[in-house]
């Protein structure tokens, strides 16, 4: 095991720029000693050590880090010496300077813009963290141990990937030298914590009455499409739909990263492949939602829909694999299908546009938009039924909306609606013995029965 770059340790950081400093991680006053002492654990740690034992590799850095601070007489603090201990098992065990930022629940996203710049996002808002790198170096050994374990590499033949880490948090990192500041590492946290309906009822994400609804479009076996823009929570929403779907159901999810988090028993995990350093061994999404449809699915959902594999989705959706659900970025649900449509001809099939929007018409039943609003809040802006073509337009209608009213103090006022139009599908839900609550589409008839 390497230790640190030496020559960087007389490195300083640039100057805070004018985003407001978080109080997350401590600086670290005794950086020089600390490194000292972390080069000395590292070249005297047992190779035959197995680091998968967290706990015995964490009492044989402390007691290594007591020993060499006792031999060398240095005068240090309790709390100075638990401070550093824990930052040399992060350096050891963990990623380094940003395991705290990854342990700290209020933060939903790290950033590291170089080795002197680490931003986090709380609460929807972007805040410059103190967390610092020695230098480039540092970063890249911290790069290397996020891709090494699930067989990603990143180089200059390469200098860019998709990762995860082991808790499915998504990863992309991009390198020197098409970053010009250094190596640049984007981490989406997957919360620990499974965030569930009454969740997102409580966030003001929805309202009880849309939740209802999806509940009884995933289980009448609905195609339903997630859109919505950067960060605007498309997968966390995606797990909440798959928890829709019964227990007795084969699912099969297919992802770049895996992060998808299913309950239920009978689920196949699928992961596309990037290609090897001949580049040959890619496997795509397209490919996967192929050899999908010949493993008896009951219900394919794609963590996200960005090529080709769109085609073949639709196709899927209009064989008898109904109920299938999925994500893609786009502003709107008009958006959507015009992505759709764009990501259909990038299959390389040469089909006239006609046809394809007959098949996005009769494959999708509904597209769910979610956005991030200017206060950092997640809404679901739209719900909105596709109804079928008339004439060479795919006919859409909105079933559920959110009306923006005001924005007061920072923060975005406005209000979950139905419409009060019922969907055209609603006889799928009698059809599946689904009883919705009286009113949930704003009117005063009677449920289904």
């Amino acid at each position: 095991m390497n230790g640190p770059d030496q020559g960087a340790l007389g490195s300083q950081p640039p100057a805070a720029g004018p985003l407001t400093q978080t109080p997350a991680p401590a600086r670290d006053t005794n950086r020089d000693l600390r490194l000292t002492l972390q080069t000395r654990i590292i070249n005297n740690l047992d190779p035959r050590l197995n680091l998968s034992d967290v706990k015995a590799v964490r009492a044989e850095i402390e007691s290594m880090l007591n020993k060499f601070i006792d031999e060398d007489g240095t005068v240090i603090t309790r709390v100075e010496r638990q401070r550093m201990l824990e930052l040399i098992v992060d350096e050891i065990l963990g990623f380094g300077p940003i395991q705290p930022l990854l342990n700290d629940d209020s933060v939903t996203e790290v950033m590291v813009n170089g080795p002197f710049r680490v931003y986090v996002e709380r609460k929807g808002k972007l805040q410059l963290s103190d967390v610092t790198f020695q230098a480039d170096e540092h970063v890249m050994r911290v790069i290397e141990r996020i891709i090494a374990p699930i067989g990603r590499r990143v180089d200059e033949s390469k200098p860019y990937e998709d990762a995860r880490l082991p808790d499915g948090s998504r990863v992309n990192i991009i390198i020197p030298p098409l970053a010009l500041n250094g190596p640049v590492v984007t981490i989406r946290k997957f919360p620990k914590y499974r965030i569930q309906v009454a969740d997102y009822v409580k966030f003001g994400t929805a309202t009880d009455e849309m939740m209802e609804f999806l509940r009884a479009c995933v289980e009448a076996r609905l195609n339903i499409f997630i859109s919505g823009g950067t960060g605007s929570g498309k997968t966390t929403l995606l797990n909440i739909l798959s928890g829709f779907i019964p227990e007795d159901e084969r699912i099969i999810t297919i992802e770049d990263a895996a992060e998808l988090r299913l309950v239920q028993d009978h689920v196949v995990r699928l992961e596309s492949r990037a290609a090897n350093i001949e580049g040959k061994g890619a496997v795509t999404i397209m490919d996967l939602v192929k050899n999908s449809l010949r493993m008896r699915p009951e219900r394919i959902v794609v963590g996200e829909t960005r090529g080709g594999e769109a085609l073949s989705m639709l196709q899927a959706m209009n064989t008898g694999h109904d109920g299938s659900l999925s994500t893609g970025h786009a502003n709107s649900p008009r958006d959507m299908l015009a992505r759709l449509e764009t990501m259909c001809l990038m299959a390389g099939v040469d089909l006239p546009a006609r046809a394809i929007k007959e098949q996005m018409a009769s494959a999708l039943d509904i597209i769910v938009q979610i956005s991030r609003l200017k206060d950092g809040s997640r809404k679901i802006t739209a719900i909105t039924e596709v109804q079928g073509m008339e004439g060479d337009a795919i006919v859409l209608q909105d079933v559920f909306v959110f009306e923006q009213t005001a924005y007061v103090d920072g923060k975005v006022v406005g209000r979950l609606r139905p419409t009060g139009i019922r969907p055209k599908f609603s006889e799928k839900f009698e059809a599946a013995g689904i009883r919705l609550p009286q009113g949930v589409f704003g009117d005063m008839s009677v449920g289904l029965r």
